[in-house]
């Protein structure tokens, strides 16, 4: 899977959030992107997705030498991110086989084997909208992680972790995005500190 970015640039009103990014993403490859609270990290990640037209430049996606279209391309793509909002009037269960009717997990895991992964077996009839903040961020990240999808997209990811949930993603994230093409928005080191490629976005201002 690559993704090909020519004089890329996204603006909201007459502010420039970022332009001409010129970049190759591989699978395999780690990225990070980092940068000032409101520098437009997300908005990247978001443009780079799909999910949020740019303005002016180009996106080529690719997979195995051919190219993919736009409105195929979130097939290959899971996002884990604090804004993404889960149905909060689904159970763990429910929620689960909802997301895999679209996103199958890898190695053909059950639903109960994703609960255990996620560390919330007690929580497996209990509804989303009484989840803390914490368990709700393991689930958006748990699902990252097991989605059969080339791509994994990760924005803050330990937002609202504690330090036993976090000692999980960081445990986690290496294991599952190996092969794949892995990117995360982060200010913070430790959520990034084995990826081998680091966008400071105050360079494409």
């Amino acid at each position: 899977m690559k993704i090909i970015t020519q004089n890329l640039g996204k603006k909201f009103s007459k502010e420039w959030i970022f332009r001409n990014l010129n970049y190759e993403f591989l699978s395999g490859e780690s990225y990070t992107f980092i940068g000032a609270n409101g520098s437009g990290k997300s908005t990247l990640l978001q443009v780079l997705s799909g999910f949020t037209p740019h303005s002016e430049g180009l996106i080529n996606y690719q997979n195995l030498q051919k190219d993919i279209t736009i409105d195929d391309f979130y097939k290959h793509l899971v996002v884990a991110a604090p804004y993404l909002e889960l149905i909060e009037d689904f159970t763990l269960t429910e929620i689960v086989e909802f997301h895999i009717k679209f996103k199958p997990f890898i190695h053909q895991h059950s639903i109960k084997d994703f609960i255990d992964f996620i560390e919330l077996p007690n929580a497996k009839n209990k509804e989303l909208k009484f989840f803390s903040s914490g368990m709700k961020q393991r689930v958006k990240l748990g699902l990252a992680f097991w989605s059969d999808c080339e791509i994994m997209m990760l924005d803050e990811p330990t937002s609202n972790l504690d330090v036993n949930a976090t000692n999980w993603y960081l445990r986690n994230v290496q294991e599952y995005s190996k092969e794949r093409l892995l990117f995360i928005c982060s200010n913070q080191p430790t959520e990034y500190e084995f990826c081998r490629n680091v966008l400071n976005i105050q360079d494409y201002k």
